[in-house]
């Protein structure tokens, strides 16, 4: 029962944040797209480790991966505006 709730919640906090996006209410190179979606998507591969779905956990994998990325450019450009201050 608490897994599905748990995998309900990531599919929520992902489909808000798509929301967000697309009602301009987040920045898309921001931190909080990229790490709502990596919590998101972690909720959710969580969720699948007890009900397993192959093509779920790939797509999920590169969801993750996809946002760590995200959450890295953000750190390294935050880093550069720093330096210019």
């Amino acid at each position: 029962m608490w897994i599905n709730i748990i995998g309900v919640i990531g599919v929520s906090i992902v489909v808000l944040t798509y929301l967000l996006l697309q009602l301009e209410r987040i920045n898309a190179n921001g931190f909080g797209y990229s790490f709502l979606n990596a919590l998101g998507s972690l909720m959710i591969l969580y969720s699948l480790t007890y009900n397993w779905n192959l093509a779920s956990v790939i797509i999920e994998f590169f969801w993750i991966v996809i946002s760590l990325f995200g959450l890295y450019k953000w750190y390294t450009n935050n880093k550069k505006e720093k330096r210019i201050n």
